[in-house]
């Protein structure tokens, strides 16, 4: 990949909740805990989980296998609608959240253009 590519991430946030479509997760659904952008990855609750082998250490001197969860790339992940409960494309997702008016820069003259 070169180094001017640059991602356009979905505007998440935190604590939003989204909704697997593909893979081995499909249909599982939590809220976003970490977003990556330069990966444009992100981190879902509860979903994707690993095991990791931990060596004991001050903080956990136990140490030991240690499940957490793996990121996620945002194409597999389609946010929830309030309203429903279910699934909806991104933009639609929007307007029913009222971040659309951040996202596009749209006045009330431009949308009814041509009608008279």
């Amino acid at each position: 990949m070169r180094e001017t590519e640059s991602f356009k991430m979905p505007p998440f946030k935190r604590n939003d909740v989204v909704q697997v479509i593909t893979g081995k997760y499909k249909g599982r659904s939590g809220k976003i805990l970490r977003i990556l952008a330069d990966k444009n990855m992100v981190v879902v609750e509860k979903v994707n989980m690993i095991k990791r082998h931990m060596k004991p250490s001050q903080k956990d001197p136990q140490g030991g296998i240690v499940e957490k969860e793996a990121p996620l790339y945002v194409c597999k992940v389609l946010p929830v609608s309030s309203k429903t409960g279910k699934p909806v494309r991104v933009a639609k997702w929007l307007r029913e959240e009222g971040r659309e008016a951040k996202k596009t820069k749209t006045t009330k003259s431009t949308k009814t253009r041509g009608k008279k």
